[in-house]
């Protein structure tokens, strides 16, 4: 439960609804404290969930940026860097 959300908007190739839903799920999660949700409250936790997505997608179809789109492959690579330094300068 200690995934980091990661942003969506601004990519090429744009976010999947994939990467959307499981977006919402990690947040429906942290807010909920539910890891995997009881029978009684499965159903509320996957409506949750569903709207999540839903409103993310119409915020990410709203918005508008005059930035460039950033590259997720590109961005991936950067973060690979920043967290190999960050243990390089780890004591140790």
């Amino acid at each position: 439960m200690c995934r980091n959300i990661r942003p969506l908007f601004n990519f090429d190739p744009p976010a999947t609804a994939e990467e959307v839903r499981a977006a919402a799920l990690q947040f429906v999660r942290k807010i909920s404290g539910f890891q995997k949700p009881s029978k009684a409250n499965e159903a509320a936790f996957a409506a949750a969930v569903d709207e999540v997505a839903s409103v993310a997608t119409r915020l990410m179809e709203g918005l508008e940026t005059a930035a460039p789109r950033r590259n997720r492959d590109v961005e991936a690579a950067k973060a690979r860097a920043r967290f190999q330094a960050s243990r390089s300068r780890a004591p140790g």
